[in-house]
């Protein structure tokens, strides 16, 4: 099984930020006083929305069954195994 970790760590990024920032919306303006009135938790919501959707971006894209980090083999190496 070739599941890149990054599809579900993007997943559930993008769930968390949906719904902090969904919440940042729909909450009492009152609570930002504390925080110079910055919405913060729209704030951090969207980018962790916007982290979780490049995550899962580059984990769709990545070519499946090839790590990104292999050493080269034999025949990629040629004959006198060097480049």
């Amino acid at each position: 099984m070739n599941l890149d970790i990054r599809i579900p760590i993007g997943l559930l990024f993008v769930t968390v930020g949906l719904l902090l920032a969904a919440f940042g919306v729909i909450s009492d303006k009152a609570i930002y006083a504390r925080s110079l009135e910055i919405n913060v938790n729209f704030w951090w919501g969207l980018a962790m929305l916007v982290f979780g959707i490049l995550m899962a971006f580059f984990g769709l894209r990545a070519p499946a069954g090839k790590p990104a980090t292999a050493a080269p083999s034999d025949e990629e190496l040629g004959p006198r195994g060097h480049h």
